[in-house]
């Protein structure tokens, strides 16, 4: 589970005190224009609290916030929104954050598509009406092929688009969307859908009849995580959260009858969530493992629970096949990665297991997908991820596993420079053709059809970016407009690949860490307006959950690196990667995540990439704890940051079980229970650590009021905590910005998301007195 998503010398007059921060930043030759001052930034109250663990106590003045229905907390988020719009709001001369979303809302196009992708009888897809900020899940019925069936399907009106949800119609009636799981039945009658339309991630379950467009069950529960269809489509599965929001119980309802839902299984273990999902063909559901039409036989556990063993399972021909990293011949879990078995799908068998393949050297299996006729496998090699198919069915008489080369695998074809790719649908277990949408910060998304039977591909689609001439900034990156336009046309008119590599410099390099590990730095910046040594950065950063850093193409960035910034993607330890790189990053040894990102921002001063007054960090959710605890080790490092719904209390929350995801987060930061986990926690926590009387960099923190993953308090308390204890000059540079409507993943829309965006870029801009710097 996702938890916890340089100064100028002008800037400095504007706060008229003495600062010992301003002999570290020499004059620029670019300068803001002076602007006025917004007003005093307001001054939280304090309410004396004590906080005690492990015989140690300490006082928490803003422990009240916690409290959201305090109407002092509303009154001072709405002081804080009125002193960032202010701060904010006088960059570039009043008008920088209005032109840096003109720029965004340009490059998009006035609608979007995606191709459709066909399953069974239709062809599925989703696009975003024009002037309209979400999509809109649609199917038209499959041509049948011939001029005369096209005339039967036009006269009969079966070409025709069913619109199955609206997401705009949702956001118009109450004020806020957030889709979550989205369930075709296996016999396309009907759909079951989650949203959440208050911000908090209390997702309702609607389960509506396409034929009739009328809904059929609304669950009573709210928290509702996963969806799965039995095969037979009369048993919906669905699980629910407990008041911690941890997905703990299956439920299933019979939709043909009035036999009210029934509870399938709860976790009782408060470590460990729940997730139902089905095997590709629909036969099995997988909790522990039962059958999808004869539920109330109970289940089969494929094995028992052992720390850190993972099987992740699919059904073919009457095997079960299992990625899992459990011991082999009696060694330990692996953490390197996955390998291949399977079982014979019999209750009585299903502890009996082969071994199939292997990865092979310097190569790990991340996940698998599987078809009738085909297996494909979701790897990474060197840090690169791969994908490849196997025929099916793999050889009845596996004695022991094989090198995966030994099954004859296809390696699908792949552009250079490439950093993500991830699947489409790929919900029809009959098909013969794999989709993926492959994207990197030089390659605007592609959808992409790979043909496992012929071992070809077809480039089905690029996402569009408009505007280009506009945007792009300098006249030296406009000269090369039409080279990108051409690139583009390339892509959609033949099967070779095409990117934007001759404008915009991607490379992959290795930083040294402080203990001698190697740390992947992503690199990117515009060929023509970089300067060396003298250009502004930002370096990203999240190091946790194991989950991968973004870097998907995003239009939004051009505005950035058209101005010469560098872009920087820090993989620090406790991110994607194997088992082992999210490990060396949790508990006691989060540390590493948090020296990995401190030396990557010293890389790129040392090496020239970006100034060193210049240098600027953006962290979301457990990435804002990343940053913040960088921002306390080095104040000085980083001239600005952007925290974005910031994970910065991290003691005093995981202090406290009664809080959501509390409990689940042991296993990533510690127990604060156990002495030592409490003492590591304490040593790197952002809000227990501020240095009092020091100078600290402008930064912009971000909250959501509904957000039920990081509490608004943290964001609150670190801004009040910054402005009672550090330099009282820089602490003015400190601001708050809460969306009050929203919960942890924001508003959602893609023209709100460009709003949102160009509120951050105006911020880091003024910050480093770059706002007024012309774009002709």
């Amino acid at each position: 589970m996702l938890r916890r998503r340089p100064r100028s010398g002008a800037l400095l007059r504007l706060f008229a005190t003495s600062c010992r921060r301003s002999s570290l930043h020499p004059s620029r030759p670019h300068l803001p224009t002076p602007a006025a001052l917004p007003p005093p930034p307001p001054v939280a109250k304090k309410v004396p609290f004590t906080v005690s663990a492990h015989g140690r106590s300490w006082s928490d003045p803003y422990h009240w916030m916690r409290d959201t229905s305090d109407p002092d907390l509303a009154a001072l988020l709405a002081a804080e929104n009125t002193y960032a719009d202010a701060f904010v709001g006088s960059a570039g001369g009043g008008g920088l954050r209005a032109r840096l979303a003109a720029e965004m809302r340009a490059r998009l196009p006035p609608s979007a598509a995606t191709p459709p992708q066909p399953w069974g009888p239709w062809l599925y897809y989703q696009y975003v009406p024009e002037g309209k900020e979400y999509p809109v899940l649609s199917r038209k019925l499959r041509p049948l092929g011939g001029l005369a069936r096209a005339l039967l399907d036009y006269l009969s009106g079966s070409e025709k688009e069913q619109v199955l949800l609206d997401w705009n119609e949702v956001a118009e009636k109450n004020g806020y969307v957030h889709i979550g799981s989205c369930r075709i039945s296996p016999d396309h009658r009907f759909l079951a859908y989650t949203v959440d339309t208050s911000g908090g991630e209390l997702f309702s379950l609607e389960v509506k009849d396409l034929q009739t467009q009328n809904v059929v069950f609304s669950s009573p529960d709210k928290g509702i995580v996963s969806l799965a269809w039995a095969h037979s489509c009369e048993s919906l599965f669905y699980t629910v959260c407990d008041e911690t929001l941890r997905p703990n119980q299956v439920f299933c309802k019979k939709l043909q009858s009035d036999e009210p839902e029934f509870l399938v299984f709860t976790e009782k273990d408060v470590n460990c969530c729940v997730d139902i999902t089905s095997t590709k063909d629909f036969r099995y559901m997988t909790v522990f493992v039962m059958e999808s039409d004869n539920v109330r036989e109970g289940l089969w556990p494929i094995r028992k629970r052992v720390d850190k063993v993972q099987y992740f399972l699919e059904h073919h021909n009457g095997f079960f096949y299992i990625l899992t990293n459990a011991p082999v011949n009696g060694t330990e879990p692996t953490t390197e990665g996955y390998y291949l078995a399977r079982c014979r799908a019999e209750k009585s068998l299903v502890d009996r297991w082969q071994t199939v393949a292997f990865p092979g050297s310097d190569c790990t299996i991340q996940d698998m997908d599987i078809f009738h006729d085909n297996l494909v496998l979701f790897l990474q090699k060197n840090g690169t991820p791969l994908f490849c198919a196997i025929d099916m069915p793999i050889d009845d008489d596996v004695q022991e596993g094989k090198e995966l080369d030994d099954l004859n695998p296809w390696y699908f074809p792949i552009p250079s420079n490439l950093c993500s790719i991830v699947p489409g649908s790929n919900n029809d277990f009959m098909s013969s053709t794999y989709r993926l949408v492959v994207s990197s910060p030089v390659i605007p998304d592609l959808t992409v059809d790979y043909d496992l039977r012929r071992r070809t591909f077809t480039i089905l689609h690029q996402e569009e970016v408009t505007s280009l001439s506009a945007n792009l900034g300098t006249a030296g990156l406009q000269s090369n407009v039409s080279s990108i336009k051409q690139n583009l046309q390339t892509v959609e008119n033949s099967q070779s690949w095409s990117d934007l590599s001759n404008l915009f410099s991607c490379k992959r390099i290795e930083v040294i860490s402080h203990d001698g590990v190697l740390i992947p730095l992503l690199i990117l910046y515009s060929r023509e307006a970089h300067c060396h040594g003298e250009s502004p950065g930002i370096l990203y950063g999240y190091g946790a959950y194991g989950e991968e850093l973004d870097k998907n193409w995003c239009s939004e960035r051009l505005s950035l690196l058209s101005r010469g910034w560098v872009l920087a993607f820090a993989d620090v330890r406790g991110g994607g990667g194997d088992l082992s790189w999210h490990l060396a990053g949790t508990k006691a040894k989060k540390i590493n995540s948090i020296q990995d990102f401190a030396a990557c921002g010293m890389h790129l001063i040392k090496e020239g990439l970006v100034h060193q007054n210049r240098l600027c960090a953006i962290g979301c959710s457990a990435g804002g704890l990343l940053v913040g605890a960088v921002i306390n080790m080095l104040p000085d490092l980083f001239s600005a940051a952007v925290l974005k719904v910031p994970f910065l209390d991290i003691c005093n929350t995981m202090l406290d079980p009664t809080l959501p995801l509390t409990v689940l987060d042991y296993e990533e930061f510690g127990d604060p229970n156990i002495p030592d986990e409490f003492e590591a926690i304490c040593s790197y926590s952002p809000y227990d650590n501020l240095s009092p009387g020091v100078c600290y960099p402008p930064v912009l923190v971000t909250a959501s009021f509904n957000d039920t993953r990081v509490g608004v308090w943290e964001a609150a308390k670190w801004v009040a905590k910054v402005r009672d204890i550090t330099c009282p000059s820089c602490s003015r540079s400190i601001i708050l910005k809460t969306n009050m409507q929203s919960g942890h993943f924001g508003e959602g829309g893609r023209f709100m998301h460009c709003d949102e965006t160009a509120f951050e870029y105006a911020f880091l801009m003024k910050a480093l007195g770059l706002d007024d710097i012309s774009m002709t």
